[in-house]
């Protein structure tokens, strides 16, 4: 199973001189060549069918980058030729997902956000903790390096003041003991998971808790001329502080889902709609603050890897509004009302463990098999739900067939 594999570079003055001028050339690249497409995109809006031009491909933009470009711009040939080559393919990349409406329009890259670039060619794995990458040389790690796989290419990104190498390796599949067979996850803003079992993990709340430090040195920044050392001093003071935010919120969820796919055979959780939640701007800050998406991207490739199965309950299923000790489901529930309240059976629950519950029924009815106890399998999936190795995503047309 291949998985991507990033770690921090050990580099010093003339190797960041290196990599810079390498994320420039990239940048320059990408924007370049995306201006060449929205004036394409302008011309043949107001031209006859005739007179239109056709689309570029990111082998169009590379021959025009080649004639047009680096005769004018010599210092393109002081860096490797893939990194103009892969910004251009990752340009067409971008309009091809807009096109398609996956993604929105694609946007001019600015000097030190998100600097990267991608080579290939020559990479080698020297020892332990070193990498050899072409034109720059040899760049030392941290981290060991694994000798057995070698990378075809990889991508080096910059973090602040800090600049980082990835690439795909190759990991074994191990299946761990599981101690529990079924477990329903309710993921929320007060508590960032909330377990059938009755056990609940609070988010790290990294965004929160340094949100007026955060405000704090904007505000230095705002108040430096444009341009200034100082002002670009406190612009990577702000940059370190998101760094810090964002590890912290990652450390917090690899730990929690590693944890959950290591101890569960079967893990349940919902299909939510995280960008429409976000349009709610009273609650957008925490729900970003807690990484929904992220959890459910990690828990995904993680049930692979320790043998675990991932079940994705469709999003309208009401699994906040059903009673988990009768089944009966109430007609209106807000969302200041925290405790559940059965008017049938009288029931008294947390509103979230009461949802981890029903998500826990439906594993228990939709599981092939559980690997605990291997009992026989009770499957929903006959009705025609997308299963795909061990993620299985259910429909709610099935579960009102199955659940009412």
């Amino acid at each position: 199973m291949l998985l991507g594999f990033k770690t921090q570079l050990k580099v010093n003055l003339t190797q960041r001189q290196k990599l810079a001028r390498h994320a420039g050339v990239a940048r320059h690249a990408y924007n370049w060549g995306h201006g060449l497409c929205l004036g394409i995109l302008s011309h043949n809006a107001d031209c006859s069918p005739d007179e239109k031009i056709k689309f570029p491909t990111a082998i169009d933009l590379h021959k025009w980058l080649n004639k047009l470009v680096k005769p004018e711009n010599l210092w393109y040939y002081e860096v490797s030729k893939c990194a103009p080559q892969y910004a251009l393919r990752h340009l067409a990349q971008a309009w091809q997902d807009c096109f398609k409406k996956k993604k929105s329009r694609p946007k001019f890259k600015k000097k030190g956000r998100q600097d990267s670039f991608t080579l290939d060619g020559t990479i080698k794995i020297l020892s332990e903790n070193k990498i050899q990458v072409p034109v720059i040389g040899i760049l030392k790690t941290y981290e060991r390096l694994s000798g057995n796989y070698q990378p075809k290419n990889v991508t080096i990104s910059r973090e602040a003041d800090r600049w980082f190498i990835s690439f795909k390796i190759d990991v074994n599949v191990t299946p761990t003991d599981k101690k529990t067979d079924v477990v329903g996850i309710d993921l929320g803003i007060k508590a960032l998971a909330t377990l059938s079992t009755g056990v609940s993990i609070e988010g790290i709340k990294a965004y929160k808790k340094h949100s007026n430090k955060l405000a704090r040195l904007q505000r230095q920044v705002s108040r430096k001329s444009l341009g200034s050392a100082n002002r670009k001093k406190s612009q990577l003071q702000v940059q370190k502080l998101h760094r810090k935010i964002a590890n912290l919120r990652k450390d917090t969820l690899h730990k929690l889902t590693s944890q959950l796919c290591k101890n569960h055979a079967v893990n349940v959780i919902e299909d939510l709609n995280v960008s429409g939640m976000m349009a709610n701007h009273k609650l957008a800050k925490s729900i970003a603050d807690m990484g929904f998406y992220e959890f459910r991207r990690q828990m995904e490739y993680k049930s692979q890897i320790y043998g675990s199965q991932l079940i994705i309950v469709d999003r309208f299923y009401p699994s906040s509004k059903i009673c988990s000790n009768c089944g009966s489901i109430k007609d209106s529930l807000l969302l200041s009302e925290r405790l559940f309240g059965c008017d049938h059976c009288h029931l008294k629950i947390d509103r979230d463990l009461n949802a981890a519950k029903n998500l826990e029924k439906i594993g228990r009815a939709t599981a092939k098999l559980t690997p605990v106890d291997k009992s026989e399998p009770t499957p929903l999936v006959e009705a025609g739900s997308k299963i795909d190795s061990n993620v299985l995503f259910i429909k709610l047309s099935d579960l009102m067939g199955k659940f009412g």
